[in-house]
């Protein structure tokens, strides 16, 4: 599965393919365990090959402020910390039972001298993902909350309805109360 990933983007020879999945290591996280915790310093990107991710942030009321999620097939990591090397802001939190593959910032960058295509792969996923940020953005600011579901279930169709309401609720802004009512008034309008 990563390789198809990656093979969306660039093509691989076998010994290229085959020194990128060396560098990878392979983590199993348990259903609500952390994969990273804010103010950690982010030293890798993770592949989800199975399972679920979110990326949050806790106000200091202690409620979620979910910026992301990172089903299978898609990549995740603290970008701010990554490349900055600074701490980070966010959480990385497993929904459910999740394998991943980590590939750290120092073999990304062996990657670069040994394979110089993957810096055009990372540079697209880097882009791709500033341009969702900014999407998401300017979606909180424009669009009303039941526009801002049916878009998350435009680019989630697969967690619609995998994940609790409450996490979909803190995704688009809204307390897990009124995202009930507003559901429930989507699905009478049908």
């Amino acid at each position: 599965m990563i390789l198809d990933s990656v093979g969306k983007h660039i093509t691989l020879d076998e010994n290229e393919k085959e020194l990128f999945t060396s560098l990878l290591q392979y983590k199993k996280i348990r259903h609500r365990q952390y994969l990273l915790n804010e103010g950690e310093i982010c030293l890798w990107s993770a592949f989800v090959f199975k399972g679920c991710l979110k990326g949050f942030t806790m106000d200091k009321n202690g409620f979620d402020h979910i910026l992301s999620f990172a089903p299978a097939g898609w990549w995740i990591a603290d970008l701010y910390s990554l490349i900055s090397g600074k701490p980070g802001k966010m959480n990385i939190e497993a929904v459910e039972e999740t394998d991943v593959f980590l590939l750290s910032k120092k073999d990304q960058e062996t990657l670069y001298v040994r394979v110089p295509k993957f810096e055009r792969f990372f540079r697209i996923i880097t882009e791709n993902s500033l341009v969702a940020s900014q999407q998401r953005l300017l979606d909180n600011l424009s669009l009303t909350a039941e526009e801002r579901y049916l878009k998350f279930c435009t680019i989630y169709p697969t967690l619609i309805n995998q994940l609790p309401q409450k996490q979909i609720a803190s995704y688009i802004g809204v307390t897990p109360e009124f995202f009930s009512r507003m559901r429930s008034n989507l699905l009478r309008k049908k």
